[in-house]
Parts: structure tokens; C-alpha cells; sequence
């Protein structure tokens, strides 16, 4: 079974996609921010990160940028959902990493075809 992080330091927003991807049977894992996910990361084996820009501690940025040049985490995939939705925000999302840029809410059906492609069953 796949597993999922969701990085987001809204309660809110962990439970909406944590509802969505468990309706798909994956497993969720669950951090408040950068820091906590990178923690996470080293227990764990993570098939698809969902990572938020906004986050106190360490920022969706900087968290992806240290998620990658960990050996283990190179090519694992990233999609980074957020409210920021300018074009630069979405340049610098695949600059330090990530496959894709979401605004939020990521409805389930656009989330679903992503996993199918990005994450091996």
C-alpha cells in the first residue's frame, strides 16, 4: 500500500486530503511543517509528499530542498499545494524540486490522476 505525507500546518487541510487519500486506501502520514516532515522522512518510507509553501519552523521550500539531497528522497515525487498562485511561486516550487504546483482546495478527482501517475501501486 501506497503511503502519502501531507506537510501542512493547517489541521484543516491534513484532514481534507487525509480523507481523500484514504478513500483511495493510502496510507497518510502527517506533519505540521518542514522540519517535522523531514524528520518523518527518515523513519519512513513515503511514496508521494504533499507539501505546502506556508508553514512556521520550515517552509515548503526549504523542506523540499532538503528532502532532495537526502539519497533516499532524490526522485521521490512532490506536489506542492498551496494558496500561492502566482507564477513565481510556481517557478520557485520546481526549482528547488517539485513535480507539481496545485492551488488549494486539490480536488479529489485531479488528486487521483496524479497518484495513478506518480505513484507506483
Amino acid at each position: 500500500m501506497a503511503t502519502v505525507m501531507v506537510v501542512d500546518d493547517s489541521k484543516t487541510v491534513r484532514n481534507y486530503h487525509g480523507a481523500i487519500l484514504k478513500s483511495m486506501g493510502i496510507d497518510i502520514l502527517e506533519a505540521e511543517n518542514g522540519m517535522e516532515a523531514l524528520e518523518k522522512s527518515l523513519d519512513n518510507s513515503i511514496d508521494l509528499y504533499l507539501v505546502d509553501v506556508n508553514m512556521p519552523i520550515m517552509d515548503g521550500y526549504s523542506f523540499i530542498k532538503d528532502l532532495r539531497k537526502q539519497e533516499d528522497h532524490k526522485v521521490v515525487p512532490i506536489i506542492m499545494v498551496t494558496t500561492q498562485a502566482k507564477e513565481e511561486d510556481k517557478i520557485n516550487a520546481y526549482k528547488v524540486g517539485a513535480n507539481l504546483f496545485e492551488t488549494k482546495p486539490i480536488k479529489p478527482d485531479q488528486l487521483q490522476a496524479y497518484i495513478d501517475i506518480l505513484v507506483k501501486s
